[in-house]
């Protein structure tokens, strides 16, 4: 673009859409709504075929959120090893101080996966403890 040559040409444009112009080239630094219109063409065409971002999207921003996704992907996978060490590390201290039977992991597993799909993953302790009561009061009935 620097070894082209301007042309000038007619453009009809509504008085509206000039008055935007006219309020908004010196925002965008441009000195000249000439220049403010050129800068909105590239930028809608570049939308338009989208294939390359980089036309309407100012690459530093580009990078910018590229690199705010990275960071927080880091931070969120580091937290979630840390989490599956301390619930590994739970489970085992569990199953050094009871003796549960198979067959009651099998169902505890699977309701377990039932509720997390239900609540979206916001499971609370007082919610699993009350079930808890409810489902071992069940258990106890079958048994009987």
């Amino acid at each position: 673009m620097k070894d082209e040559i301007k042309k000038k040409f007619a453009l009809w444009i509504y008085p509206s859409t000039q008055h935007k112009v006219l309020e908004h080239y010196k925002d965008d630094n441009c000195t000249s709504q000439s220049e403010f219109i050129d800068k909105a063409i590239r930028f809608y065409c570049g939308y338009l075929a989208s294939e390359n971002t980089h036309d309407y999207l100012p690459f530093s921003l580009s990078q910018a959120i590229t690199g705010t996704v990275q960071v927080t992907e880091g931070r969120l996978s580091r937290l979630l090893f840390k989490l599956a060490v301390e619930m590994c590390m739970m489970m085992h201290i569990i199953a050094e101080t009871t003796d549960l039977p198979d067959t009651y992991l099998s169902r505890l597993r699977g309701r377990c996966v039932n509720e997390v799909k239900r609540s979206t993953g916001s499971v609370k302790l007082d919610k699993a403890v009350q079930t808890h009561e409810l489902f071992s009061e069940a258990s106890c009935r079958e048994s009987s």
